[in-house]
């Protein structure tokens, strides 16, 4: 265990004799769920990824405790720059030792070192900030090409598995949803996918597409006014009330028969089906729209570059970038659509939407009856006034 003294030292700028409630989990998906702000996140998550601390820094907690290293080295994540910039403190690399804490008692933080309400040191760790951040990215960059290939591997070994699925879609589970022909709409949790799917709304009314939520996408789709007519997942995200919400539901399983989401959609007596395959739900939406006669996919929230797969922390991400390849022209990534295009209007464009309403309101009135004896009166006044300034004039 590190030095109480040496860990103050490097902190010295650090709060603080507040206590606060914690929430502790595993898995920092289940965790923001109940997590509320002023609160403190313990979670046991190795190389906190973008979409996890954008959910964290979401709630607002007072800091976030790490049982494991928020960096470990393997690849450039981005979770960990997203908290510090949010002004979040995080205490890293806490060991086992800060798991143990029960939910809802209080602890203080005092650097790196987190006490509970007694005094008691719980764990020590590495509170990270801008230049720690920075110098552990460098690292992870420069370890990159491992990690290159091993995605490479991945890769190859997910293509001799699942090469039927791929080639001619075996083990694609029947539907009812008619999509045929249809635009499919595919909604993923990840990035930006708030504001990608906000853009889309004229989009969503002109064309109808098949809405299809991938776990808590369909959760998404829902707090966007919408309905989704499937949703496809491991179900360790979407809500029950969603569950419950009339779509059809394809359950993820994998290829061993196991399927983690099976029993919790059962419970709630939901019609469903069951779909095995090794790679992720995302995967295994684009290829049931696009085996299902698609006309066009497009895809919210998605993973599209390197980064972002490795960002998910996944080794089976490599089976996205094959189903990608599989589905072709069809898929239209609506990722940074937001940033891409946003209404902007102009000074002279205000003032002539004014202007134009103005002279239509004025051609109404002309009219009319009552607005042409109200425009005789008008410029009869004018004329008595335009008399009396040149009469002034004159005089």
């Amino acid at each position: 265990m590190r030095s109480l003294l040496r860990r103050r030292s490097s902190d010295a700028n650090a709060p603080s004799d507040a206590l606060h409630h914690v929430r502790v989990d595993p898995r920092t998906k289940s965790l923001t769920k109940r997590l509320r702000a002023g609160e403190v996140a313990v979670i046991d998550h190795e190389d906190i990824d973008r979409v996890s601390a954008e959910a964290l820094v979401a709630v607002k907690p007072t800091a976030v405790l790490n049982a494991a290293k928020s960096t470990s080295g393997r690849y450039p994540n981005l979770g960990p720059q997203i908290l510090v910039d949010a002004g979040i403190p995080l205490i890293d690399d806490l060991g086992p030792d800060v798991m143990t804490l029960k939910e809802g008692t209080t602890v203080r933080i005092d650097g790196g070192t987190v006490f509970d309400a007694a005094g008691s040191v719980v764990a020590e760790g590495t509170r990270q900030d801008d230049a720690s951040v920075a110098a552990a990215m460098e690292d992870a960059r420069a370890g990159l090409s491992v990690q290159l290939e091993a995605f490479a591997a991945n890769t190859m070994d997910y293509m001799k598995r699942e090469r039927e699925l791929l080639l001619d879609g075996v083990g694609v589970p029947r539907i009812t949803t008619k999509i045929e022909g249809r635009h499919v709409l595919i909604v993923v949790r990840g990035y930006s996918y708030k504001e990608d799917l906000a853009m889309l709304r004229s989009y969503v009314r002109e064309y109808r597409p098949i809405l299809i939520g991938v776990d808590g996408g369909a959760d998404a789709i829902i707090e966007d006014g919408l309905k989704p007519d499937l949703i496809v997942g491991d179900m360790d995200s979407v809500s029950d009330k969603t569950l419950r919400s009339g779509a059809e539901v394809v359950v993820h399983a994998y290829r061993d028969g196991r399927a983690p989401g099976l029993e919790r959609v059962e419970q709630l007596d939901v019609p469903h089906v069951v779909f095995p395959a090794t790679g992720t739900s995302e995967d295994i939406a684009m290829l049931l729209a696009d085996d299902k006669g698609a006309a066009l996919i497009v895809a919210v929230g998605t993973h599209e570059t390197l980064v972002e797969f490795l960002d998910k922390g996944r080794s089976g991400m490599a089976s996205t970038f094959l189903t990608r390849l599989r589905v072709g022209g069809k898929l239209i990534d609506a990722k940074g659509v937001s940033r891409l295009y946003r209404h902007r209007i102009s000074n002279w464009q205000v003032t002539g939407l004014i202007l134009a309403g103005l002279a239509a309101l004025i051609a109404a009135l002309a009219s009319t009856p009552a607005g042409q004896a109200f425009f005789g009166i008008l410029l009869a006044r004018f004329d008595d006034i335009w008399s009396w300034i040149r009469g002034l004039f004159g005089g």
